[in-house]
């Protein structure tokens, strides 16, 4: 028999660090043991549910038309490709047979937070989104450049507006406080001395390229964190990254987003970061020792919990009768990709949990039932039927109260699974 705390971990690394796990995946790495299921889980190959994966076309929009008619239009082809983009990343996640680079990916999504509600085109965002997955378990210095140098980010934040005459700080402001060191690491001067270092550069909105204006850069020697140095925005960023405190920010925000938000993490962790390898640190914090201890729960957040019951009912949201309806429900739930509501990202943990979220989120795995596989449950007896949709779902274990629901719905297959779907055990990863 399976120890219970096996089965904890296990559910624990296929919710966290992959996005679910597929009919019959749970069972076969539990056979498999915790270090090779471990190694699958965090490993990057190669990835054959993505084969059949087509990326629509983003186009370039251009200018708005000044023409009523064919301004109507446009700004509808606009909302459509902000749905498309949305649902074609949601698909990877899905289809994905190793899915821990696209769960970073998601994390770094939110880590750099940029929103389409401002940045208005899908081309920005989709080039963005393809950054953060190329860097996603890489050094994070250089994300880090890639980022200061990213159209979408650099709108999002009014780097646009950032010139020599005028400097604008939110950029610099935001890099040091959400993206690098963290509260309290920086002053005020520094935020301003940082702002005349990222000025210069200007954003086409519709493309997201990103051009240099020499003429618009502050060329005068800046002192930022005890520094003095004509800084642009590259060398900028390689010098605040270096720093001590950005290797405790960024273990800190891993632990917090894939461990505890209510506990501090190991100290060493800092010093497994400190040449910045993402994948050593996320590796190494999969294999803490708290990855077994019960009281580190954490919910699911909207999206989430989405692509994991996708991915378990075997559908693809692209292919649901109507992406508006999926774009509906998980709004009201409070996320939808690349539409963050600030820039320091989603609220986590037990924020999801509200009343007016299980009412959305009932209906919409209601939804995905009615249009999903449920071979997981009705291939084997009655009597097998409980402890089979928590190995199908990843769960560790039902509590009495929802396993005695359970069980009095299986002459229901699809009533079992979407009670199953809105546990509590599948909502909190225990």
């Amino acid at each position: 028999m399976t120890a219970a705390s096996d089965r904890l971990e296990l559910s624990r690394l296929v919710h966290r660090f992959g996005l679910g796990p597929k009919p019959g995946e749970y069972v076969q790495l539990l056979d498999g043991g915790i270090p090779q299921a471990r190694a699958r889980i965090l490993a990057r190959r190669a990835d054959p549910g993505l084969g059949a994966l087509v990326t629509p076309p983003f186009p370039n929009m251009g200018q708005a038309p000044s023409d009523p008619t064919l301004s109507k239009a446009y700004w509808q082809q606009v909302y459509e490709q902000s749905v498309s983009v949305a649902m074609w990343w949601m698909d990877r996640m899905v289809l994905a047979d190793y899915p821990f680079v696209e769960r970073m990916t998601w994390f770094w999504h939110g880590h750099w937070a940029t929103s389409i509600s401002k940045v208005s085109y899908a081309l920005p965002m989709k080039i963005q989104n393809d950054t953060l997955r190329t860097h996603a378990l890489g050094d994070f210095a250089d994300m880090s450049r890639a980022m200061v140098r990213d159209g979408a980010l650099i709108f999002w934040l009014d780097g646009e507006e950032n010139v020599a005459y005028a400097p604008n700080e939110n950029l610099g402001r935001e890099f040091m406080e959400l993206f690098t060191l963290g509260v309290g690491n920086y002053s005020q001067n520094d935020v301003h001395q940082a702002a005349l270092g990222f000025t210069g550069y200007q954003v086409d909105q519709t493309s997201g390229a990103v051009t240099f204006d020499a003429k618009n850069h502050d060329n005068s020697e800046v002192s930022v964190l005890g520094k003095r140095q004509v800084f642009d925005a590259v060398s900028l960023s390689d010098w605040i990254v270096s720093r001590p405190e950005n290797a405790k920010f960024i273990a800190r925000r891993l632990w917090f987003r894939f461990i505890s938000t209510t506990s501090e993490p190991p100290a060493s962790l800092a010093k497994v970061f400190e040449n910045r390898d993402i994948s050593l640190l996320i590796n190494t914090i999969a294999r803490n020792p708290a990855m077994r201890r019960p009281q580190y729960s954490q919910a699911k957040s909207p999206v989430e919990w989405f692509v994991s019951a996708c991915r378990a009912l075997r559908v693809t949201p692209s292919k649901l009768p109507s992406a508006g309806a999926v774009n509906w429900y998980l709004d009201s739930m409070g996320q939808f990709p690349f539409n963050p509501p600030s820039v320091g990202g989603w609220p986590y943990d037990e924020a999801w949990l509200t009343a007016a979220a299980t009412q959305y989120r009932i209906s919409l795995a209601y939804y995905l039932v009615q249009n999903g596989h449920l071979e997981p449950l009705t291939s084997v007896p009655k009597s097998k039927m409980v402890q089979a949709a928590a190995d199908w779902l990843g769960v560790a274990q039902w509590s009495t109260r929802t396993e005695r629901s359970l069980n009095q719905a299986v002459s229901d297959p699809a009533r079992l699974a979407l009670l199953a779907l809105n546990a509590p055990e599948y909502l909190v990863n225990a």
